[in-house]
């Protein structure tokens, strides 16, 4: 039985090894972004609308000259517990206005802060690991020029055993990706369209249902999936259940009102807001993706 136990204790002392090697954080450094051009906040404007900062990040409900402070705050309820968003402004005690370059891109791309902590896949991460690094360096550029907000970040309220951040290390083994859940050849409009929906605007964060440990089900990609609050269900976007054209996608995300004269609710107001910032022909890009998405089974209840 001594043997055993043994056996036993060098195995898990083993395991530990192996989960603390698999769970370090990974870093994007200094010499990986030396090729970046200077960002550009101009180009970097463009980007932070695609990619709907504002949305999670400013105040709930902010009018149009508030969309730009982003304080954090909002609340995010899950099966995990509730995240808050974080302050992200240029403050240098609150937000992020000591980050480096390669700080940011590190936590946008690999989830990791500065101190070395696994951000929850809360903030989509996994979705901004396939920008451009050149667009998040103008992103970089652009939330620089934001007004600061000395308002603290607000702590999670999560649940042991989802409170252990380097748990969050093997969710990445296993979720983080460096290809696109389309992966057909498309037409250079919806590649276009592609790129903005599924690395900057995150649509399937929302639109795809999840498993068990909170990841995305790409083979339900964008076939609609239960609200988070609780209340009712967010739509599949795919062509067979849209049925819209590619001029009402594109009016819908310009002004928020559907074919039907219905209006958009909900978290999807905020997301029209921005995505009524970006150009009509990146609207049309992502018309034209969404109408190319392939048709999916809805997953097994």
């Amino acid at each position: 039985m001594g043997r055993v136990l043994r056996i036993c204790a060098v195995l898990a002392v083993l395991g530990l090894g192996v989960a603390w090697a698999l769970t370090r954080p990974t870093y994007i450094t200094q010499t990986d972004v030396a090729g970046l051009a200077p960002g550009d906040p101009v180009a970097g404007e463009a980007v932070f609308w695609a990619a709907g900062c504002a949305s999670c990040h400013s105040r709930e409900d902010a009018p149009a000259e508030e969309r730009l402070v982003l304080a954090g705050g909002q609340e995010f309820p899950s099966d995990f517990g509730t995240f808050r968003a974080p302050n992200i402004s240029p403050d240098p005690t609150h937000g992020i206005g000591r980050w480096s370059l390669s700080q940011f891109l590190t936590a946008l791309q690999n989830g990791i802060s500065p101190d070395g902590q696994h951000y929850y896949p809360a903030f989509p991460y996994t979705a901004y690991r396939l920008a451009e690094r050149q667009d998040l360096a103008d992103l970089f550029a652009f939330m620089q020029t934001l007004p600061a907000s000395d308002t603290p970040s607000l702590p999670h309220d999560v649940g042991f055993p989802f409170n252990i951040r380097r748990a969050v290390g093997l969710w990445n083994v296993l979720n983080l990706r460096d290809t696109y859940t389309v992966t057909a050849d498309l037409p250079d409009t919806a590649a276009r369209g592609r790129y903005l929906a599924e690395a900057l605007a995150h649509c399937g964060e929302c639109h795809t249902p999840r498993n068990a440990i909170g990841a995305l089900n790409r083979s339900a990609w964008l076939t609609g999936a239960p609200n988070p609050s609780g209340r009712g269900t967010i739509p599949a976007l795919t062509p067979g259940e849209l049925r819209w054209s590619a001029d009402e996608i594109a009016a819908y995300l310009s002004d928020g009102f559907t074919p039907e004269f219905d209006s958009a609710g909900g978290h999807m107001r905020s997301v029209i807001l921005n995505l009524a910032q970006i150009s009509a022909e990146d609207r049309v890009a992502i018309a034209a993706y969404l109408l190319a998405l392939p048709e999916a089974e809805q997953p097994a209840p």
